[in-house]
């Protein structure tokens, strides 16, 4: 099965998971969310399977700019309704490979994925 991977072109974070990919040998699809966008679907899935607190990028500098009525009352309806209004505040990269999911590129997703 094929790995797809969620990232946006720019990002530090996701230049390096991608290329530790590729030195791994893992083949991958990858998706970038500002250039070819998210579904609700997608997103829903991410947020359900992740919870919004490990989805959404409450460091990013978008969630920075957004009004404090928008940072309010989070849940998991509301992560999916900002995600889609603004694809960047997904925290990145996602990794998808069947039902795994895995958010983020530390120690801990580099095992994980090494694994799948």
């Amino acid at each position: 099965m094929m790995m797809k991977v969620y990232s946006l072109k720019n990002c530090d974070t996701c230049k390096k998971a991608l290329k530790w990919l590729t030195d791994a040998e893992i083949s991958f699809e990858n998706h970038d969310v500002r250039a070819d966008g998210v579904d609700a679907s997608w997103v829903g899935s991410v947020v359900d399977a992740l919870g919004w607190e490990v989805a959404l990028n409450r460091r990013s500098t978008t969630w920075r700019g957004l009004s404090d009525a928008d940072k309010q009352g989070i849940d998991n309806a509301k992560a999916v309704a900002l995600i889609l209004e603004h694809p960047t505040l997904m925290k990145r990269p996602v990794f998808v490979s069947g039902d795994t999911v895995i958010c983020g590129f530390d120690a801990k997703a580099q095992a994980a994925l090494t694994a799948l």
